[in-house]
């Protein structure tokens, strides 16, 4: 066996080992320092972007959109440039790939600059200062690109992912802008505002901190924030937080100590935890959901994604502390419990026999004059009896030719259209529905429930009825139908009661009343509502209306005078 193939020894394989870690560790934080500038590039482009539209700033929408596309192309090429076998095996996708990634910051430069110089002669001081952010940004890129692999990701400036301090370029974007200060208030926590939840975000980056935040605040949270592990905990020891957004690489103590803290701090296992780091790698993912984690997204993370993830971890942690809060209160329920028991099966009962009868009654009934019979427990008023009554009949004109002929879909259309609109004009002037008969409908007034002005009410609604059915008609017509609308109106004295069976009744009125009214809706023409010379009488003062020549109806002696109703007093016309 060569030299070259002997096997290696115990310290070889160790040495091995250690290279390997040592260049996992090297890739990730190369990993760390490429796609971060990106992230900054691509959440303030987007940020903006989400501005720009909300303003309707279109100078500022096809820039913003370049510059979102020319980053997510370069987290693509940075992406592949990451691949660790190339790394280890080929050197040269290095430089091809800074090749490929300079247009694309090209880009981003060029369209940056233009629009700070347009944003300057606006005035629009914090626009400038994100412009330049994303500006820094793309020069931190392609300061790191020129360094090559062999820095192991150190920036132009020697700072280091995890190291204490941000690297010079880092420091001078988080100087770019003022930055809406979302420190911790000093006055007393049971003082602070409330939104719709407090969120800690807890990052090393302070641009990543100022987008993140920015973006939350606008969807209407209240967000705290610190720069490592340590001064993330001080936070919650002292603060009521909702949620906690977590960076996994930081100096003095990173997001891995944080969740192993959570999880032995019997005060925060509770407390949702969503990760948002530049580490995408699988066992970073397992490890961080393993040591309790409620999510994981890599940045650049989705805004709607993260709003989604957000939204369902608080509205997980809500339905946990309410359920604390009832089962803290079942000791305290418990003898208020008993007591409604012993109450319960007499109420239950008393409802449903209200529930039923009053679902009797509401077929004949209004539902204003069913609840007064239920509630005065007397359904003795349903009882056979005579009483002076104003009766209303109602038909569709054409209604039999228009049904013979077309689809039995479109006549059932039609049906529904004309019975909801009339049983809503019924149910408000109160009136007591006898029956549907196709498009035929029968309603009475002053019965069981007695009303002085019963005549007046009964022509109202036909009014009402006419003017409803008009639109509904002009609507037929535009389908391809032709219906008109008749109303015919009686008062006299009736028999009323209820009739049938167990299990269907209904109650009615009988008489010559009732047959006259019919006779009357038989007799109208399109349009007209025509009314007894009886009901006339008691209305005269209240409508206008024209006397018609006599009507010779069929099942009525002697001919009879009746007035057509043009209107109410009180209309315009």
């Amino acid at each position: 066996m060569s030299a070259e193939a002997s096997p290696a020894g115990p310290d070889e394989r160790a040495d091995a080992g250690e290279s390997d870690r040592g260049g996992g560790d090297a890739l990730r934080r190369l990993r760390h320092e490429l796609r971060t500038p990106v992230n900054h590039i691509l959440g303030y482009g987007e940020l903006l972007l989400e501005q720009a539209t909300d303003d309707g700033d279109d100078a500022l929408v096809a820039p913003l959109e370049a510059i979102c596309a020319a980053a997510r192309d370069a987290l693509g090429l940075i992406n592949d440039l990451l691949d660790i076998a190339k790394q280890r095996h080929d050197g040269g996708d290095w430089a091809r790939a800074a090749e490929r990634l300079a247009p694309l910051l090209d880009c981003i430069d060029s369209r940056g600059l233009a629009l700070r110089t347009e944003a300057g002669a606006r005035g629009q001081t914090r626009l400038v200062a994100d412009l330049e952010r994303i500006a820094l940004a793309s020069g931190h890129l392609r300061a790191l690109l020129r360094d090559g692999p062999g820095g192991e990701g150190q920036g132009p400036d020697g700072g280091t992912p995890g190291a204490a301090g941000a690297p010079a370029t880092e420091r001078a974007m988080g100087a770019a802008g003022s930055v809406t200060d979302h420190a911790v208030p000093d006055t007393p926590p049971d003082e602070w505002p409330t939104a719709s939840g407090t969120l800690l975000l807890v990052d090393d980056s302070e641009p990543n901190r100022d987008m993140l935040a920015r973006r939350l605040e606008r969807l209407g949270y209240r967000v705290l924030l610190a720069e490592d592990g340590r001064q993330a905990l001080d936070i919650l020891a002292t603060a009521p937080v909702d949620l906690v957004l977590l960076d996994i690489m930081m100096p003095v103590m990173d997001g891995y100590e944080v969740l192993e803290r959570r999880r032995a701090d019997p005060g925060l296992r509770d407390l949702p935890f969503i990760v948002i780091s530049a580490l995408d790698e699988l066992d970073s993912v397992v490890r961080c959901i393993a040591m309790g984690a409620e999510d994981y997204l890599p940045k650049p993370f989705d805004p709607v994604l993260l709003r989604a993830r957000i939204g369902a971890s608080l509205e997980k942690k809500r339905l946990r502390d309410q359920e604390r809060e009832h089962l803290a209160t079942i000791e305290r329920q418990a003898a208020e419990l008993a007591e409604w028991n012993r109450l319960l099966e007499a109420r239950v009962q008393q409802q449903v026999q209200e529930l039923e009868r009053l679902a009797r009654l509401r077929r004949f009934l209004s539902p204003q004059v069913a609840e007064v019979i239920v509630s005065s427990g007397d359904e003795r008023v349903l009882e056979s009896h005579r009483r002076v009554v104003t009766v209303v009949f109602t038909d569709l004109r054409g209604f039999t030719a228009f049904a013979g002929g077309a689809e039995p879909e479109a006549v059932m259309e039609v049906l529904g259209e004309y019975h909801q609109a009339m049983g809503e004009l019924i149910f408000r002037y109160e009136g007591t529905l006898e029956r549907f008969a196709g498009d035929g409908l029968m309603v009475f007034f002053n019965d069981p429930i007695p009303c002085a002005d019963h005549t007046l009410r009964a022509v109202q609604m036909a009014v009402a009825m006419r003017a409803a059915v008009g639109e509904l008609a002009a609507r037929w017509q535009a389908r391809g139908y032709q219906l008109g609308f008749g109303v015919g109106i009686a008062q006299g004295e009736a028999t009323l009661g209820k009739i049938g069976f167990e299990g269907r009744f209904d109650y009615a009125a009988i008489g010559t009343t009732t047959n006259l009214a019919s006779r009357l809706c038989d007799e109208a023409r399109t349009g007209q509502i025509l009314v007894n010379e009886r009901a006339y009488a008691a209305i005269a003062t209240r409508v206008r209306a024209e006397p018609v020549p006599a009507l010779s109806l069929k099942g009525i002696a002697t001919p009879v005078r009746a007035y057509s109703v043009l209107g109410l007093q009180t209309d315009d016309a």
